[in-house]
């Protein structure tokens, strides 16, 4: 229908939503209901968008804390190799009686001196890494480091404290390589209640599993 005719049309056979200027009821519905979709797709679009943000947040945490540890820990195999070294060093240096160091002559003198050099630079360089000596004679026992070898009767100190050191321990970050074995004393006074009572620790292996 031309634009003339329908401006011919008589007023009777003219919509009354077209005569009001009014859209149909149905379009407003219509475009309601777009608005409400839309208006969702917005908030679950923006919602994923925030946890994807969380994620990468996380994935980062995670990658620093990753390059942190192995940082931390890549020596520790080798750390713990080079703990028997050191323990074997030190063996040999006990092992000479304080008679033969005395009365040495200056060859044999200079040999111990180079053994005691050794073993100290070894543990010196180990420490430049990250590893610390466990030597916890007089603490209070923590079977997270130590690890209890026997008791000792004693009155006079409260019970739990360590009071001798078999061999020392080593950490690595906050790890243990190799606890620190240790004589625990009894008989005296009792720990604190909400100290834990004192049990042989056993060995740490968390570094030999994460490294």
């Amino acid at each position: 229908m031309s634009d003339q005719a329908k401006d011919e049309r008589a007023p009777e056979d003219i919509e009354p939503a077209e005569a009001s200027g009014e859209r149909p009821q149905g379009s407003v519905d219509g475009d309601y209901e777009a608005l409400v979709r839309l208006l969702k797709e917005n908030e679950e679009l923006k919602d994923r968008a925030l946890r994807v943000a969380a994620e990468m947040e996380n994935l980062r945490r995670r990658t620093a804390r990753d390059v942190h540890d192995a940082r931390t820990y890549a020596v520790a195999n080798f750390a713990r190799d080079m703990l028997s070294v050191s323990d074997n060093l030190r063996r040999a240096l006990d092992a000479i009686p304080a008679e033969a160091k005395a009365g040495g002559d200056a060859g044999f003198k200079a040999l111990i001196e180079g053994v005691d050099l050794t073993e100290r630079a070894m543990l010196s360089a180990l420490e430049r890494h990250g590893v610390k000596k466990l030597a916890p004679e007089g603490e209070k026992f923590d079977p997270n480091f130590h690890q209890a070898m026997f008791e000792v009767p004693n009155p006079d100190v409260a019970a739990g404290t360590v009071v001798q050191v078999v061999q020392p321990g080593y950490s690595i970050g906050d790890r243990v390589l190799r606890p620190a074995m240790v004589g625990v004393a009894k008989g005296g006074p009792k720990a604190a209640a909400t100290e834990a009572p004192v049990e042989p620790g056993p060995v740490n292996e968390q570094a030999e599993k994460d490294a």
